[in-house]
């Protein structure tokens, strides 16, 4: 099992009031799902992609990652597993306007001490896989919004992650392009990469064969299709 989360809940404590963003939510992925999680603003699905991501801690409850005890883990080591075992895909795309996108793209590399010449040979090869090859010595907003987000996708998958987290990956895109980015995704998983799609949008759930739906912070159906 990849992941597993048992009666996770996860409180945000302003100082007046007390917030139950999840409540004892508890379900499993296996490698090679892919898998949509699903709900309304508010429903606590961005909260629960913190958690599996390795970037909040839950309230309360179990998350468990290859087996391991996430929540009783050091800051240190919930880095070590986000830099190399999770590849994170944002909404806003999340490039660094400075940099190329042979720059972007070897990020993650950078912070595995990888060599200089072997972290340009490794991001050329992805951005080859994605289409992107003649665009390396070009900057962000010298590319279109799907260039942008097939580059996010890269930089997420170069360290060859265990799971991929994407957060409203078309939320920023046409329908058109949103569709292409959904079946990047989906050949990627064909190849046996597991990912987990946070979104709102039927759509977008709709090249899932898992669908987690969350209402009020807690899981109301799990389908698989």
């Amino acid at each position: 099992m990849l992941l597993e989360v048992r009666d996770l809940s996860k409180v945000y404590d302003t100082g007046f009031v007390k917030v139950s963003a999840l409540k004892e939510i508890s379900f499993k992925v296996k490698e090679g799902e892919l898998t949509a999680i699903m709900g309304p603003s508010g429903s606590g699905k961005t909260t629960l992609m913190d958690i599996l991501g390795c970037l909040s801690r839950p309230s309360g409850g179990l998350y468990l990652f290859q087996g391991e005890k996430v929540n009783l883990l050091s800051e240190r080591k919930l880095a070590e597993i986000r830099n190399s075992h999770l590849g994170f895909v944002f909404q806003s795309f999340n490039l660094l306007p400075q940099e190329t996108i042979l720059s972007n793209i070897e990020l993650p590399l950078i912070y595995k001490s990888i060599r200089r010449s072997e972290r340009k040979e490794k991001a050329i090869e992805t951005l080859s896989s994605l289409g992107l090859k003649d665009k390396i010595n070009n900057f962000p907003n010298q590319l279109s919004g799907g260039e942008q987000q097939r580059v996010a996708i890269g930089r997420a998958l170069i360290n060859n992650p265990y799971l991929i987290l994407a957060d409203e990956p078309t939320g920023n895109l046409d329908r058109k392009t949103g569709e292409n980015i959904l079946k990047i995704f989906a050949d990627f998983n064909r190849k046996g990469k597991t990912i987990v799609l946070i979104t709102h949008d039927p759509f977008v759930a709709s090249y899932c064969s898992r669908i987690i739906h969350l209402e009020d912070g807690r899981i109301v159906k799990d389908e698989f299709r």
